[in-house]
């Protein structure tokens, strides 16, 4: 059983509840009135302020639901283990962790755990590009050969409709804003041509074994060729990977480095990292695949999931695109700075109109999901009714391939990150339950 905090709210004082174990809300909040107070939390969680759910229009009742359902999927064994943040006019009403980081030692988890979050990673990288273009060091309109002279000239192929393809030049250059909004037509080495993909050692997502930098394997990538023509198709693949190789050759430093000190550190984002520092070994969420037979630990090593690159591989290839890790309370506080307007606790990364400009549609017309375009970073909610679930016109949000998931609902001043470390996730339901006992607990 976890140790409670006094004098915070129910939902924020559990730091992690073990597999398989539930405690009735009356136990909680008795003990919680009998132990003396116990600073759990992370440091930097404490930094987003916390309030009851009823100061922030929640409810307290109806939150619990939530915590219910997420401690279902663990003792149903669907999830190892989960850590969650909901925050309400900037105001954290609602931190959890049930579960374990690690079935096998039986590690519990914990609130301040740290998870590969994969594709969450361009939203922070996508920020970074619209931080140069606010510095006049480049426009989103600009060709992206401009930067990286091997994409001035691409190719596509084209299928011959018998199985075979034909390679032909792109009909315009990439540019920067084909490559955030995921219209440049590339994809993850699929499509007409995934063999020569295959050839040239660029597949998947996972970047964590490699031993080159990520502008020498955005290099390569420039001499494949793409899916599609640029501006035809929405293409989800290297485009952020690109974006980071971009900021790379206008900032003059490493990935790694930029980020570090104009967004992360700037924001107290104090445990996203690219490489987990060995310190922190223990906080790592192990990664887990659902099967047939139940949850298995992923292979170790193994080229999508592996265990161990991020702590002890080369080190030397930054994912702008999937290769960040992080926690829940860090990743909150970056989607709090864009709620904001761009800025937090004094800090100012952007500006309201690049946020505005950001979180707006610009796919025009280019078919994509039912209710939702996307814009620079975010899939953006364009028509609630043909989405089909809980929300609001003009949230945006994303997720990573290691099934985590958050959105920012400007409507509802809301923020919720939910993170866990399963891939593949086979049939859980745990967003669509996410999403519609969050809304459900607002109360006005």
């Amino acid at each position: 059983m976890a140790i409670p905090t006094s004098g915070a709210p129910a939902h924020l004082r559990w730091r992690a509840l073990p597999l398989a174990t539930t405690v009735p809300l009356a136990t909680l909040l008795l003990a919680a009135t009998l132990l003396p107070a116990v600073a759990i939390q992370p440091a930097i969680a404490q930094d987003l302020q916390r309030a009851t759910p009823e100061e922030v229009g929640m409810s307290s009742a109806r939150l619990e639901r939530l915590s219910h359902a997420l401690q279902a999927y663990v003792d149903n064994g669907e999830v190892a283990g989960t850590a969650t943040i909901v925050v309400r006019r900037g105001k954290i009403v609602y931190l959890e962790a049930f579960g374990q980081l690690d079935r096998e030692s039986r590690s519990p988890m914990t609130t301040d755990a740290i998870f590969r979050i994969a594709s969450q990673t361009k939203a922070p990288i996508s920020v970074g590009i619209m931080m140069l273009q606010e510095e006049g060091k480049l426009l989103i309109t600009d060709q992206v050969g401009k930067y990286l002279p091997e994409f001035m000239q691409t190719t596509v192929a084209v299928p011959d409709g018998e199985g075979g393809y034909e390679v032909v030049p792109a009909d315009r250059p990439i540019l920067i804003r084909d490559l955030l909004t995921h219209t440049a037509g590339i994809s993850y080495g699929t499509g007409a041509a995934s063999e020569r993909w295959e050839e040239a050692g660029i597949t998947g997502w996972y970047f964590a074994n490699r031993d080159e930098p990520v502008g020498a394997t955005v290099a390569r990538m420039a001499g494949l060729p793409m899916s599609a023509q640029p501006g035809t198709r929405w293409v989800y693949g290297y485009n952020t990977d690109i974006l980071g190789a971009v900021i790379e050759e206008v900032s003059g430093e490493p990935l790694d480095v930029f980020m570090r000190e104009r967004i992360l550190d700037p924001l107290g984002m104090n445990d996203t990292h690219f490489y987990l520092p060995t310190a922190d070994r223990n906080r790592l969420a192990t990664v887990y695949s659902a099967t047939p037979g139940g949850l298995e630990r992923a292979p170790d090593p193994g080229l999508m999931v592996g265990q161990g690159a991020y702590v002890d591989g080369p080190r030397q290839s930054f994912s702008g695109g999937a290769g960040f890790l992080s926690t829940a309370p860090d990743y909150a506080r970056f989607l709090q700075m864009m709620l904001n307007g761009g800025e937090l606790d004094g800090v100012r990364i952007l500006t309201p109109k690049t946020i505005e400009l950001m979180t707006t549609d610009h796919l025009r017309g280019i078919p994509f999901r039912a209710g939702q375009g996307f814009g620079l970073g975010f899939s953006i909610v364009t028509d609630l009714g043909a989405r089909g679930i809980p929300g609001s016109v003009g949230e945006y949000g994303w997720g990573g391939a290691y099934h985590s998931t958050y959105w920012v609902d400007p409507e509802e001043e809301l923020v919720v990150v939910y993170l866990t470390n399963l891939i593949p996730a086979g049939g859980i339901d745990d967003h669509g339950k996410l999403r519609a006992l969050i809304y459900q607990a607002l109360m006005n």
